[in-house]
């Protein structure tokens, strides 16, 4: 299966928050993917707590890149 989105970071809960927030910031919204909440709601454990994926559509991925760029170097 194609995928049209490609992934932009995976990283810590607070770092993936900010980044989404500076996404939006600049009109793209990204798809935030996060196994510990989805394993919670189904029911089971996991053991990579707080991890989150970053997802961009194609059309979107070079802006983004440089806006994650720029919200690492701030941490």
């Amino acid at each position: 299966m194609e995928s049209n989105y490609s992934k932009l970071f995976a990283g810590s809960f607070i770092v993936a928050q900010r980044i989404v927030q500076n996404l939006k910031e600049q009109g793209i919204s990204p798809i935030v993917k996060d196994e510990t909440e989805s394993a919670r709601l189904a029911g089971f454990g996991t053991s990579t707590y707080g991890l989150q994926e970053l997802y961009v559509h194609a059309s979107e991925k070079v802006k983004a890149e440089t806006i994650v760029a720029k919200t690492l170097a701030e941490f």
